[in-house]
């Protein structure tokens, strides 16, 4: 398989490795760390805060149908949403910031088989941005694109691009405005 970079390798393969990686040796760090570890005390760390939250986002016909849960783990290393609509369909996302690499890592998974890996994220301002590769349904190369950006303090829009041109142009393939819930 050729990857984003040119060269042939199992991307998918590899960035799912890079990703439970990470989370294993964070977990592993865990111990050695008091509850307001290396994390907590990195502003580069906590620039999602403000997507940590309850969450309620309109359906098609604009009632609320879809919940969102933000939370953190791995004493503040790992935002984790916890997504689902009325439908059945549930998804996780997983973001972690890498100090070594400077960048955001991130895996996103549902209740119907779907896997996205994020090798490359950006957050400041309060705009988050990942990118990563996948596969279509016909098996060509599509780079994914999400973005998670905060409009006020009790409102987030999310959305999900594809490119399947490596990038060249873009197709919205999701867009929600969360508003902040009580849990």
């Amino acid at each position: 398989m050729k990857g984003i970079d040119g060269t042939h390798s199992s991307t998918r393969g590899r960035c799912l490795f890079v990703v439970v990686a990470l989370v294993l040796y964070l977990s592993s760090a865990r111990a050695a760390v008091g509850a307001t570890g290396p994390c907590a005390e990195r502003p580069e760390t906590r620039q999602l805060d403000y997507w940590l939250g309850h969450w309620a986002t309109a359906g098609a016909d604009g009632a609320a149908a879809n919940i969102s849960s933000v939370s953190m783990s791995l004493e503040k290393c790992l935002f984790i949403e916890r997504w689902q609509n009325s439908k059945g369909h549930e998804s996780e996302k997983m973001f972690a910031y890498d100090a070594e690499a400077k960048n955001w890592t991130g895996m996103f998974a549902d209740n119907e088989g779907r896997v996205h890996i994020f090798v490359d994220g950006k957050v400041s301002s309060g705009t988050a941005e990942f990118h990563g590769p996948s596969r279509g349904p016909n098996g060509e190369e599509v780079l994914n694109r999400l973005r998670v950006a905060r409009v006020t303090a009790d409102k987030i829009e999310e959305t999900w691009e594809k490119s399947t041109d490596n990038g060249r142009t873009w197709t919205r393939v999701y867009r929600a405005e969360y508003s902040r819930a009580t849990p």
